[in-house]
């Protein structure tokens, strides 16, 4: 009896181990990299690259929050605003999507995603850009226009993560990134929980929005559940609480024409935090609450979104204009 019972365990793991390996490889031929891998020392960052449509106006900068990839804020914005006259770069965050991640816990720091998401665009030429940034991502963003004031042109703040928050991190997070139980969860667990729960957290992040058609295979978002990419996103999440600490009472001195936009109904990131705490803290800064709005409003209202993008270029124009004259 006992000895069928751990050849039937014995059968369950090495079947998960299986399905996730091959699984994975599976995952990783259907979504290919598609834009350019550059070395910034670090590691490579994938970078995809729409050019403008009419004369080019200047960068933007699209950085994407936790469980994604550069698709997510590409194909809500990169268009719109590529029709626009921007050059606009989507990238995926150090060991996200098809980007390297350098070795050490220390890698999920937003200020050194930051340093190497820079790097990666001065090798295509870009020394400034409006910096948009959702949610998890919003403190590298936020980390961005703090030590590297010239590069960030504006900053678009779009549900972000930004200060101190009670609760904690969901469990599973805090799981994947253990250094003992992390290991057998990300290689057993994560991808085949993942595919099947995967449609229905969607709704929790876009309620009372639908979900938009075809997201899944629009953002590649399976990309995610690979081990080695749950494991940086699980990092990132469990750490980012750290960072914000160390980091918020700084915002002050962030000079960046800045926007907020949140939704009214966002069930992820608590704005009354986050959103309303930027908008109070950072100088200057503007927040727009979108009624009937989730947690994606690059999804759900991307107008909207356009709209704060082209507000904060405005602002730019106008504060290099006035420094202009005043040289």
């Amino acid at each position: 009896m006992m000895a069928g019972l751990i050849g039937l365990a014995v059968a369950c793991v090495v079947g998960l181990f299986l399905f996730t390996f091959v699984e994975t490889r599976r995952i990783e031929r259907r979504f290919p990299p598609v834009g350019e891998l550059i070395d910034t020392g670090g590691g490579a960052i994938h970078v995809v690259e729409r050019a403008p449509d009419v004369p080019e106006r200047g960068a933007v900068l699209l950085v994407h929050g936790a469980s994604g990839n550069f698709a997510d804020m590409s194909v809500a914005l990169a268009d719109r605003l590529a029709a626009l006259g921007f050059r606009v770069f989507s990238v995926d965050r150090p060991g996200h999507g098809w980007s390297a991640r350098p070795p050490g816990r220390e890698a999920s720091s937003p200020e050194r995603q930051a340093q190497m998401l820079r790097e990666a665009l001065a090798r295509r030429g870009v020394d400034q850009a409006i910096v948009v940034v959702h949610s998890l991502a919003g403190v590298l963003g936020l980390a961005m226009a703090l030590n590297a004031p010239e590069f960030v042109r504006g900053l678009v703040l779009l549900a972000p993560v930004s200060h101190p928050w009670p609760g904690g991190v969901a469990w599973y997070y805090t799981l994947a990134a253990s250094r003992t139980l992390g290991p057998p969860f990300r290689r057993l667990i994560v991808l085949p929980a993942g595919l099947a729960s995967m449609r229905a957290g969607l709704r929790g992040v876009f309620e009372p929005s639908p979900t938009p058609p075809d997201y899944i295979d629009k953002t590649r978002l399976p990309l995610v559940l690979r081990p080695l990419h749950f494991q940086a996103n699980a990092e990132d999440v469990v750490d980012t609480e750290a960072y914000v600490a160390a980091l918020s009472p700084r915002y002050s001195a962030i000079r960046a024409p800045t926007a907020v936009v949140t939704g009214d109904s966002d069930g992820v990131v608590y704005a009354h935090i986050h959103s309303i705490g930027c908008a109070r803290d950072i100088p200057g800064a503007t927040l727009t609450t979108l009624q009937g709005v989730g947690h994606s409003p690059h999804h759900s209202a991307p107008e909207s979104v356009v709209a704060a993008i082209l507000e904060v270029d405005r602002r730019a124009r106008q504060s290099a204009g006035q420094s202009a004259e005043t040289v």
